[in-house]
């Protein structure tokens, strides 16, 4: 039997509506994609970060590094460095890179880490920390796109990143773009949607609709009445501040990772584009004001000589607010939310491109030949996003309840009322082992046991069970593994160039 074509209607624009769209169009070949997008709803283009799986997502639809670079203002990023989360001190430093640690699959560094204690964690492990560190690509230009010497993701402008994708889904891949704003959604509840109503008139049927409205949840949450399930008393972030900065000069370094700099009641984000960085506090409206934030992320920047502040003014920071929490369904009937509207919690890790992928993706690969299918579907991918979800959530709260720092902020964030019953189990199961495949048991993780262990050893946490020593045979084969990850490094650090060099060859080739 020929599988009937499926129409699809994604309502909201952005990241999560385009990427939705392309990857809907590239991979579901029997379903025509139209996507509407309000007029009079600007994209917000901050510095956004991404996880290592857009580059697999860009390769599905067919879009060309070289244009991401080019357009979206995009570099490489190669993990997440964290300043200031365990005490605050000069040298309280960790990275959480990409890679995973040497020989991962089959061996667990970690124990031996633990009981010989040398050095940092991440540079005990990997080879990724002492490329961020100078400040060097992940890749040469001459090789193939998307190709790489270490794993890595990008930071754009989500602005322009929305709109490359834009052009690239209705040129390339055939998705109709209607320009318009939705006056009435037909139908909803405990009934499918019928169509939704644009305000000139126009009537808008289809198969499976999309909702990727934002905050709003128009379709979902509005019409569909899925409900919202809060996590504010486990993730007290609300709100934050934010401003674009030029970089002081054309040349200037670009960071290899985000970088993460906690401070007194949360935390600052810097992401470094081509033409200018990213800055953002994120912060908790509970423990303090966007006033002294704005005047602290102030200070961030103008202690940068390498930023160029002289523009700014009391216009060029924006404040931004949100709740910490996601749908309780993210499918329900013929509706599926994705991208804001189905939830967010603050952009530590950068999560929310990700979910984007997973969601978009797993609706792409069992996208249903008709309406019998969707029940089936619709709560197997329910049950597979609320997992994330509830991953990221305890990985999140992760990074806090591991720090010394005083104050009422973090002192809230160690109080265990607020940790989830699982976050309390694993960390009592860490006491006497290290975090390692079963702590992340499924094939499309966001964050795979590498991310516990670069978290949770970075952040100093020691367990109450401190392994034994590697036994003598052990010993051998662990030193030799350590040999060869030293002279990678050395290899890694001699062949790849500085970020900026790397990118301005392969936008000219």
């Amino acid at each position: 039997m020929q599988r009937p074509q499926s129409s699809v209607v994604i309502v909201g624009g952005g990241t999560a509506g385009w990427l939705t769209a392309a990857l809907l169009a590239a991979q579901a070949k029997h379903v025509c994609v139209t996507l509407i997008e309000s007029p009079d709803i600007p994209t917000i283009g901050v510095g956004e970060g991404t996880w290592p799986s857009i580059r697999r997502s860009l390769q599905k639809i067919g879009l060309s590094e070289r244009d991401l670079l080019t357009f979206a203002d995009a570099s490489f990023k190669q993990g997440t460095h964290f300043a200031g989360w365990l005490n605050g001190s000069s040298d309280d430093i960790y990275h959480h890179p990409f890679s995973l640690p040497a020989d991962y699959a089959s061996t667990n560094l970690a124990p031996a880490w633990l009981a010989l204690g040398r050095g940092r964690f991440d540079h005990f492990v990997a080879s990724q920390s002492a490329v961020i560190e100078r400040g060097l690509a992940p890749r040469q230009a001459q090789m193939p796109e998307y190709a790489f010497a270490l794993n890595y993701a990008y930071h754009f402008d989500a602005g322009k990143f929305a709109q490359l994708l834009k052009e690239h889904s209705v040129t390339k891949l055939g998705v109709t773009h209607v320009s318009a704003n939705v006056s009435e959604i037909v139908g909803g509840g405990d009934a499918d949607i019928e169509a939704v109503v644009l305000e000139r008139g126009e009537r808008i049927s289809a198969d499976l609709f999309i909702d990727c409205t934002g905050h709003r949840s128009l379709l979902l949450g509005e019409s569909c009445q899925v409900s919202f399930r809060a996590v504010d008393d486990i993730l007290f972030n609300n709100a934050a501040v934010a401003v674009q900065v030029p970089h002081a000069s054309a040349d200037a370094r670009i960071a290899s990772a985000t970088l993460s700099t906690a401070t007194q009641s949360g935390w600052v984000w810097d992401i470094a584009l081509q033409s200018r960085r990213g800055i953002g506090q994120v912060f908790s409206t509970r423990f303090d004001d966007s006033n002294s934030v704005q005047q602290q992320l102030l200070n961030y920047v103008q202690a940068d000589p390498s930023l160029d502040a002289r523009g700014l003014t009391e216009d060029s920071f924006r404040t931004l607010s949100f709740k910490a929490g996601y749908r309780k369904q993210f499918w329900k009937n013929n509706c599926v939310a994705i991208g804001l509207s189905a939830g967010f919690v603050e952009p530590l890790e950068a999560s929310a491109i990700a979910l984007i992928e997973v969601s978009a993706g797993l609706l792409a690969d069992s996208f249903p030949a008709d309406r019998s299918l969707m029940a089936p579907l619709a709560a197997r991918f329910n049950r597979k996003l609320s997992y994330h979800w509830e991953q990221i959530i305890d990985f999140l709260k992760l990074h806090y309840v591991l720090s010394q720092r005083t104050g009422a902020y973090w002192d809230a964030h160690r109080d265990k009322s607020t940790w989830t019953d699982s976050l309390r189990e694993k960390l009592v199961i860490w006491q006497q082992q290290s975090p390692y495949h079963q702590d992340a048991p499924l094939l499309d993780e966001l964050f795979p046991s590498a991310s516990l262990q670069y978290v949770l050893y970075g952040m100093g946490w020691r367990p109450r069970f401190a392994p034994e020593p590697p036994a003598e045979a052990e010993r051998a084969q662990l030193e030799n593994t350590l040999q060869q990850l030293q002279q990678q490094t050395g290899k890694m650090v001699a062949a790849l160039a500085p970020n900026r060099d790397v990118i301005q060859q392969m936008i000219a080739n």
